[in-house]
């Protein structure tokens, strides 16, 4: 038995082609910071202006939203509200507004991404799991706590009317972060960065000089970083999901993160990751777990009713499918 966690799902192997314009003598050198928050790698880079105290508020930004977003973690926003046992629970207004963005994009995937997951998380464990399936019975328990539909927000105040409901954020809350701090750096006249929160990587502008920011995407299970293809974005971000993040091995037999909240155990559809590129890395975020459970077929008919948004699928033989517009 053994476990994985690769917490970067799209590989930067190709930041060499970023030599951008401060190769030239008339621009600025990038300025990168690089942090450990969320569980994971975060880097976040400056390319047009030489500002260490706007990477120094960025990471501050990390750490506060890591804080109150953390499930966890107890004395954060969603750990309070977990344990209220159905009470109401006040939270501050970038929490509402997560946790009401990821009310929708639960409705719109129909259940099959569900910020209320978190009982199947927490019983699963894949952060520390080594190797054990839960117990079916608990498994069972698990599922009939499970319904976005249990979560109602009246202005402030958040409440989980089952008092055994408990929200996990992890497949939408780096996609909003990443948002926020685009508004953040774009407010500090930044035109040009790269955010990457452990694999959600946004895009701020393109490269000084006008081109694209060339993005690899990881193939599944390669342990040297290596790409299996790469996309071309400006202003976008690129966000994927797949079996390969946190799983763990019983035999020839892998479990991995991604839930299926109607059965309970990891989705089985002969997918290994997807890929979503779109202007919003929320939904970027929230979509590339949509489409993984949804399954090819399904999930590419999806992806094309969606405006502005494309995807890429790698199926278990390792092939590529790609949507109508994918940026290739």
């Amino acid at each position: 038995m053994k476990i994985r966690n690769w917490g970067i799902g799209i590989c930067l192997s190709l930041f060499g082609t970023f030599c951008l314009g401060g190769c030239s003598g008339s621009s600025p050198q990038p300025v990168s910071r690089t942090v450990t928050v969320f569980d994971t790698v975060v880097t976040i880079t400056v390319y047009d202006k030489d500002s260490e105290d706007v990477l120094d508020a960025c990471v501050a930004k990390c750490e506060d939203y890591n804080a109150r977003f953390s499930r966890t973690s107890e004395g954060s926003e969603i750990y309070e509200l977990n344990h209220a046992n159905g009470e109401p629970v006040t939270l501050s207004g970038d929490t509402v507004d997560l946790i009401q963005k990821g009310v929708e994009y639960s409705r719109l995937a129909d259940g099959k991404f569900d910020i209320t997951i978190a009982p199947l998380s927490d019983l699963w464990d894949f952060k520390n799991n080594t190797g054990t399936v839960p117990d079916d019975a608990a498994i069972q328990e698990a599922k009939r706590h499970i319904g976005y539909e249990n979560v109602r927000v009246d202005g402030n105040t958040v409440q989980l009317l089952d008092p055994k409901a408990a929200i996990d954020l992890g497949g939408i809350a780096k996609g909003y972060i990443a948002d926020q701090l685009k508004a953040y750096l774009k407010e500090q006249n930044v035109s040009h960065a790269l955010i990457n929160l452990g694999g959600n990587v946004l895009a701020l502008g393109g490269k000084p000089d006008g081109s694209n920011y060339n993005i690899g995407i990881q193939k599944p299970f390669a342990q040297n970083g290596e790409a299996v293809t790469s996309v071309k974005i400006k202003d976008q971000s690129v966000v994927s999901s797949g079996i390969y993040e946190r799983y763990f091995k019983v035999g020839d037999k892998i479990y991995h993160h991604i839930l299926d909240p109607k059965t309970g155990y990891p989705y089985k559809n002969n997918l290994l990751g997807v890929s979503i590129v779109c202007d919003s890395s929320t939904e970027a975020d929230a979509l590339s777990t949509t489409c993984f459970a949804m399954g090819l077929d399904d999930g590419l008919k999806y992806i094309e009713g969606i405006k502005g948004a494309e995807a890429l699928f790698i199926t278990d033989d390792y092939e590529i499918h790609y949507s109508s517009g994918f940026p290739k």
